[in-house]
């Protein structure tokens, strides 16, 4: 950061580091998209004909995209908003900043992960969200994460390295924040990019993660179609 020593900026950074990994364990504990009312929100809004979440396999994928499209869309505004109002005070707005950022941000991930057909009821499955909230992040969590573990003990691992790596980022773009003149603009246009940046990269790993879970569905009924002269039903991926 220019402007100051290495030892403020390494004061800052284990400051957001720590405000991060509080703000995301409070929102792990607390924060939770409500599948069955989600589900009717999106089917009135985006008139999808689905009765669970295992039938968006059967809607066509550029559908999906634009309702995921929307759902980012909505919370970058959300969060811009969030950090206008809370970035007056500069640095000691930092906490209940992370806190709201934390939230619509997880629950951002975990609309997406419904979206393309992703519940999360079990502890795997929780632990998979967690995974995907890592690689939006841009973290690498390596072959220790690959088989799965205990939810509780592999969310503070995973928690403890996204607030590292996004406490290094939100430092590298903290000196507006350091002027309170300045922070309600800067907090807010932060906060924006933030949550695109990772709502763009939870996109493309659940995309991903359909795209080829559909590919699977399809070969045999592609394979049944060819012996019965008919199409397969699910959509075919473009």
């Amino acid at each position: 950061m220019r402007g100051l020593p290495l030892s403020d900026k390494s004061w800052l950074r284990h400051r957001v580091e720590g405000a991060l990994t509080k703000a995301m364990w409070r929102a792990y504990k607390t924060v939770r998209v409500d599948p069955d009312r989600f589900l009717m929100e999106i089917r009135a809004a985006h008139g999808l004909p689905v009765s669970s979440f295992q039938g968006m396999y059967a809607v066509g994928l550029p559908v999906l995209d634009t309702v995921a499209e929307r759902i980012i869309a909505g919370a970058m505004k959300i969060a811009a908003a969030e950090g206008a109002g809370l970035g007056v005070g500069g640095l000691l707005t930092i906490v209940p900043d992370f806190s709201i950022l934390a939230g619509i941000t997880l629950r951002t991930i975990q609309k997406l992960s419904l979206v393309y057909g992703f519940e999360y009821n079990t502890d795997e499955e929780m632990a998979e969200l967690w995974i995907a909230a890592a690689s939006a992040a841009g973290v690498d969590l390596g072959r220790e994460f690959l088989e799965k573990n205990v939810v509780n003990r592999v969310v503070p691992r995973i928690i403890h390295r996204i607030a590292a790596k996004a406490s290094a980022e939100f430092v590298e773009r903290w000196a507006g924040r350091l002027i309170p003149v300045l922070s309600s603009l800067i907090g807010g246009t932060l906060n924006y990019y933030f949550v695109r940046g990772w709502g763009e990269r939870a996109h493309v790993h659940f995309r991903e993660k359909h795209i080829a879970i559909r590919d699977k569905m399809r070969k045999p009924l592609i394979e049944r179609s060819e012996s019965l002269g008919s199409l397969p039903s699910v959509p075919k991926v473009s």
